[in-house]
């Protein structure tokens, strides 16, 4: 099999196998919090490789294909799940590299490089994951290169492995045998590839269509144009032109006869003429003698040249120059956002939770903040991978504070020193961040256990402090309470506690009185802090 345009319509199909089957990957989250997003995850990073694969032209080269596959996976990663799938296709696509055609050697070779990647990307990596599914089908397809196997037959065998891996998942990672699922990753890995088998063997059920990631040619090649500064002619005109029996070669001298910047692009009967010249009107008397024109622009570059260079004198004029240090960080809820801006922090993604922004979401909040140097707070244990790639991408010195909790970047940004460059301010926040203890209450989703052993059941609202469920209940201020008491609140000075948008202002100041009252000597900081699913966020100090 070619790796071309049927190769890159394979991938498609596997992309579109995933995100109809991404809720069925959710529900296998362990944790019983409404953040099971593992499948969308992927799903979404997976859907920034099919619309970078779409940009291509059909026949695209294998280089072409390769980058827009790293790309798109990198920039459209999300949450540890997504941003591991990106590392994991693009080890695939190293290995892929001087590859003249798609065999069993040629799997074989470019999985072994995606599990090196894909390793090398996880500071500590823990088998039983999405990790171990992928080498496991690694091992299959070098074990189907030693044996000889066909192509296809190797592909279901690398299929089959990486569906008995996922069976596998739960006695390697105990947490899973104790909630009786399989990694939710893995599963979702293992469609993907399972869909994209079935693709290149012709499956029922997962032929490609038409319309998964192909696009028809454009009709006429439009080549933007930015060069009217310096121009001899003052008009720049543009237009499409349509004709059966147009001279493309005879229209291309007469245009070099009226001026310069010509061009005349597209094939018989759609063309794209641009000339600068000083006489539009001879230009479009001359080709509508030979056809039809449409969609014509004219503009006079000398009055935009001097509106353009008014603008720029002007803003140069009024802006601010660049500051040394900025701020970047994730939150959910207007009330997080606000009190983040009211700290220092100069772009807020939304995000949290349920939907943890991407790759390419953090570095266009990174390159919206005027400032030499940026620090990226994710707020969520889930984001910080996503974060670490957007500082490796970024243009500018980008840093990572590993927060996973909004409350922390508060703490943090009480520690930055604006006098000081960006690594001490890092390690300044860093430092802060061992000083602070957050908890979070929500309702659980699903049946699962407490860190005690205690039974939760779906519907149960639960306290949730580090990574731990250690308060159980059925009302919001009553576990609010047990919380506290298990986080040891008597222990420290500074209560900060945000109100979500799905509890009242009278229900939350009861909560505050209830706190006040059991807690005398604690300095309780109340805000409403409007995030979603979480109707009481707190943190120690």
């Amino acid at each position: 099999m070619p790796i071309s345009h049927d190769f890159v319509n394979c991938l498609g199909v596997a992309a579109k196998a995933l995100r109809e089957r991404k809720e069925e990957v959710n529900r296998l989250n362990v944790f019983p919090v409404p953040d099971g997003d593992t499948g969308t995850n992927m799903s979404l990073t997976m859907d920034m490789v099919v619309s970078e694969l779409s940009k291509l032209p059909q026949g695209a080269p294998l280089s072409q294909i390769r980058k827009a596959i790293s790309y798109g996976s990198l920039m459209g990663a999300r949450g540890n799940s997504g941003v591991i799938t990106s590392q994991i296709l693009r080890g695939i696509c190293d290995g892929l590299a001087g590859a003249t055609s798609f065999d069993t050697d040629t799997v074989a070779k470019a999985m072994a490089r995606g599990v090196e990647v894909s390793y090398q990307a996880v500071r500590k990596p823990v088998e039983g994951t999405i990790l171990t599914v992928f080498r496991d089908a690694s091992d299959a397809a070098s074990q189907a290169a030693q044996d000889g196997m066909a192509l296809e037959d190797a592909l279901h065998f690398i299929s089959d492995a990486a569906f008995a891996s996922v069976r596998r998942t739960p006695e390697l990672l105990p947490v899973l045998k104790e909630n009786g699922v399989v990694d939710a990753g893995g599963f979702g890995l293992s469609i993907l590839i399972e869909a994209f088998v079935g693709a290149v063997t012709g499956k029922e059920g997962f032929i490609p269509s038409a319309s998964t990631i192909s696009r028809p040619e454009p009709k006429v090649a439009i080549e933007l144009i930015n060069d009217w500064e310096g121009s001899a002619y003052r008009y720049c005109t543009e237009f499409l032109l349509f004709g059966d029996k147009i001279d493309k070669n005879e229209v291309a001298q007469f245009l070099t006869t009226m001026g310069d910047c010509d061009l005349i692009v597209g094939e018989v009967p759609n063309f794209k003429v641009h000339v600068h010249t000083n006489t539009p009107g001879t230009v479009l008397s001359y080709m509508t003698e030979r056809g039809q024109v449409a969609e014509v622009h004219i503009h006079n570059m000398q009055l935009q040249s001097e509106d353009r260079n008014a603008k720029l004198e002007a803003e140069t004029k009024d802006r601010k120059p660049s500051k040394p240090l900025g701020f970047v960080a994730v939150a959910a809820g207007q009330g997080m956002r606000e009190i983040l801006e009211s700290l220092g922090v100069d772009y807020v993604v939304s995000g949290g939770q349920t939907m943890n922004p991407s790759t390419k979401d953090l570095l266009e909040a990174v390159d919206a903040v005027d400032a030499e140097s940026v620090i990226i707070m994710p707020n969520n244990k889930n984001i910080i991978m996503a974060a670490n790639a957007a500082a490796s991408e970024s243009s500018k010195p980008v840093a990572v504070v590993p927060t996973k909790a909004v409350p922390e970047a508060f703490t943090a940004m009480f520690a930055v020193d604006l006098e000081a460059d960006m690594q001490t301010n890092v390690a300044a926040m860093t430092q802060a961040l061992s000083g602070v203890k957050c908890g979070e209450v929500t309702t659980a989703i699903k049946d699962a256990k407490a860190a005690d052993g205690t039974d939760i059941h779906e519907g149960d609202v639960i306290g949730i402090a580090g990574s731990a469920i250690v308060a159980v209940g059925r009302a919001v201020a009553q576990v609010t309470l047990d919380l506290l008491e298990s986080m040891g609140a008597d222990d420290y000075d500074t209560l900060t506690i945000l109100a979500g948008e799905d509890i009242d202002d009278e229900a939350f100041q009861s909560i505050v009185s209830s706190v006040v009252e059991g807690y005398p000597c604690l300095e309780v900081d109340d805000h409403r802090g409007q995030q979603p699913l979480y109707p009481v966020v707190l943190s120690l100090e």
